[in-house]
Order: C-alpha cells, then sequence, then structure tokens
C-alpha cells in the first residue's frame, strides 16, 4: 500500500508541481488512512470501498484534537476535514487513471462548503509603520526590510520570498521573476521605493551577510544561510512587534494588502490575479469583496444618515 501512496506523492510532485506543504499533508492523511484500514482486515488498496472512506471520515469529523496547553481540546474544524477528502479523492482518481485499481471508492465523496474568510489587510499607515528602517540598521534589518518592502510591493507568498534568488531581481528593469506554485513562472513589477530598498539591502546587508557556502538565495540570515519557512515568518513578526503594530502580522497580510489596496485605487482584477500567480480569477475575486465591506464601513461611519 506504501508504494502506491509513494508514486501518488512523486506524480504530484513532478507532473502536478503541488507545494511541498500540499505533498506533506496528502502524504499524512493516506498513510492515516491505510493504517485505518489495515487494522480494519483490508490487506489492499483494491479492498477500500465507499462505506471505508465514509467510515473513516465519520471518525475523523467526531475525533477531538488537542490544541496545546493554553487551549481546550475541539473537534476537527471544517478545513482540515476538507483537506482529508480532497487527498483521499485526488489519490484514488490517481490510482484509477493509472490502471492500479478498476474503480474509483471516492468518486462519490463530496467535498464540504467551506465559509469564505475575508483576507486581512493592514491600513497603509500601518504600512508605513511597517516598512520604516531602523535609525541604525545592522545588515539583518536590511534585510528584514527588504523582505517586507518586495512582499507589499509585488504580493509575494511566504515560499516565493524565501525562494527568490539574487539573479531573479532585475532592478534596472524594475521587476522580479518569481517561481510560484506549480513551478509556474511570473514576472512581478516592483514599486521604486521597494527597488531603493532592495539596492540598499544589496549594497550594505547582504554583503554581509553572505558567508562560505551561503546559497544564492536573495535573503539570508545572520549566518548566512537561507531562511526555513519558520523563521521568515518569525522576523517578520518581530519588526511587526518593533514597529509597533499590534495586530498579528503574517506574510500572507502583506500579500493580500497588496491586493486589496491595488483594487482599491481602480487596478483591474484580471491584473492583480496574473501579479498574484492565481490559476482562476474566482480566487482573485475575494478581494472584490474585501474591497465593498472597507467601502461599506467607511459609508457606516461617515454618511449623516449611516
Amino acid at each position: 500500500m506504501e508504494a502506491l501512496i509513494e508514486d501518488f506523492l512523486v506524480y504530484l510532485r513532478h507532473e502536478r508541481g503541488r507545494a511541498v506543504r500540499t505533498q506533506e499533508a496528502y502524504a499524512a492523511v493516506l498513510r492515516q488512512f491505510g493504517g485505518w484500514v489495515r487494522e480494519r482486515g483490508v490487506a489492499a488498496w483494491g479492498g477500500v470501498g465507499i462505506g471505508h472512506l465514509t467510515a473513516f471520515l465519520g471518525e475523523e469529523r467526531r475525533r477531538v484534537v488537542a490544541c496545546g496547553a493554553a487551549a481546550a481540546p475541539r473537534r476537527l474544524g471544517p478545513d482540515a476535514l476538507y483537506g482529508r477528502i480532497a487527498a483521499l479523492r485526488a489519490f484514488f482518481r490517481f490510482a484509477v487513471t493509472e490502471g492500479h485499481l478498476p474503480s474509483d471508492p471516492a468518486e462519490h465523496l463530496q467535498l464540504p462548503r467551506r465559509w469564505q474568510r475575508l483576507p486581512k489587510t493592514l491600513t497603509g499607515e500601518e504600512i508605513g509603520r511597517l516598512l520604516e528602517p531602523p535609525s541604525a540598521p545592522k545588515p539583518i534589518d536590511w534585510c528584514d526590510v527588504a523582505v517586507l518592502e518586495l512582499a507589499y510591493a509585488s504580493g509575494l507568498r511566504l515560499a516565493e520570498l524565501r525562494g527568490v534568488r539574487v539573479e531573479q531581481l532585475h532592478l534596472e528593469a524594475g521587476f522580479v521573476t518569481v517561481v510560484g506554485k506549480g513551478n509556474k513562472e511570473r514576472i512581478v513589477p516592483v514599486a521604486p521605493r521597494a527597488l531603493e530598498t532592495l539596492r540598499r539591502y544589496l549594497e550594505l546587508g547582504r554583503p554581509q551577510l553572505v558567508r562560505a557556502g551561503s546559497p544564492a538565495q536573495l535573503f539570508l540570515t545572520s549566518r548566512g544561510t537561507g531562511f526555513s519557512h519558520s523563521a521568515l515568518w518569525r522576523r517578520i513578526k518581530a519588526r511587526a512587534r518593533a514597529a509597533g503594530v499590534m495586530r498579528a502580522v503574517t506574510p500572507h497580510m502583506l500579500r493580500h494588502s497588496f491586493a486589496t489596496h491595488l483594487l482599491e485605487n481602480g487596478a483591474d482584477l484580471r491584473v492583480i490575479q496574473e501579479m498574484l500567480g492565481h490559476a482562476s480569477i474566482n480566487t482573485t475575486q475575494v478581494y472584490t469583496h474585501v474591497a465593498s465591506e472597507r467601502l461599506r464601513e467607511v459609508h457606516r461611519r461617515f454618511h449623516p444618515r449611516g
């Protein structure tokens, strides 16, 4: 059973270009489900039926998960259940397509509807404070500010910020080449102020961070290594606290702010979709809801009869 899971992961990686985190999440679900059916006497994937799938998902829906010492245990949320169903559907569809199984037991599994959460954004004033460099910046400070400037100027995902290489930044032309989800390459403009901050970082910051064996990544830690996902997240949160932004700032909030502020200032939704690297315009349309919510709030606050 494990061999087919490995084949599926290779397919996700090389043919579908799925993100590493997606691959890991799908692998965890499939191995959990594989162990679950083996405990019930099913020795091969061909013995799995729709009854096994619905029973497994029913148990998962009722399962109580720990949330850490400070939080009470809770049931599995709808997003987590959605992810389990998506993994199972994709796996069995692959197995049938590749001829490993004669029929798809997950064919009639329905993905639950998910509440659409509006993305959280930062105000212009918060962005200004966040992007203000320290009074006496050290090399790593220049790196932090350059990360934030590029994130807000071009709407890059966290993985894209981590992975961007020096040669992908074209300062004179004013754009960055990004390799996004599915290994799709796109070209994103970089705002003039961000270009200036990046120039300063390349002159005053990065040369002091480079060590023997440092990678070609644009952004480096104080040890001269590339940033891990969690390390870069922590740097962004620390910079927000130092700037006095009293909110739980995440890298994706900068991306959401980039898109929302463009839309509010009249940018075309299709252009925003292209810059964000969204495969579907439906994903980008969530920002129209954010913009309309903000308009309603302004109307409520300032209209005499609001």
